[in-house]
């Protein structure tokens, strides 16, 4: 696979820029980036473009369920945003909408959080596990 050095070299130059603070350890740098064979650079850029590209899932319910919870996690923090303007015009029915949401949370069983924590571990970990090389 022929890739031209720039497809490389010109994105980690600026990476280069932008964490190296000193002019003449930059210039080193990019200097010694320069230097490296086809070889090295067609593996930094396959590990670069592995780390851009989401790998499709074969499994449709782990596809659905990451979005589906951070869809919930980003509600819950958008809830904040009308909850405020709330409580910037009545603070009291803010209040009353907290009480009501903290008692609700609340009312929630503790085993069902440790369900769902130990769900969510055991799948982080099992993700993990598949993924290491054999």
């Amino acid at each position: 696979m022929a890739i031209p050095a720039t497809d490389v070299v010109a994105p980690i130059a600026g990476v280069l820029d932008r964490i190296i603070p000193d002019q003449q350890a930059r210039d080193a740098a990019k200097l010694e980036l320069l230097r490296l064979d086809r070889h090295e650079l067609t593996n930094l850029y396959a590990a670069m473009t592995g780390a851009r590209t989401p790998t499709p899932a074969a499994d449709r319910w782990s596809t659905r369920a990451r979005p589906s919870f951070l869809y919930v996690m980003y509600a819950l923090l958008l809830w904040s945003v009308p909850l405020g303007l709330i409580a910037a015009v009545r603070p009291s029915a803010a209040q009353a909408i907290a009480r009501g949401m903290t008692a609700y949370l609340n009312a929630l069983p503790e085993p069902l959080y440790a369900l769902f924590a130990t769900g969510y571990l055991g799948y982080t970990v099992a993700r993990e596990w598949g993924k290491r090389p054999r």
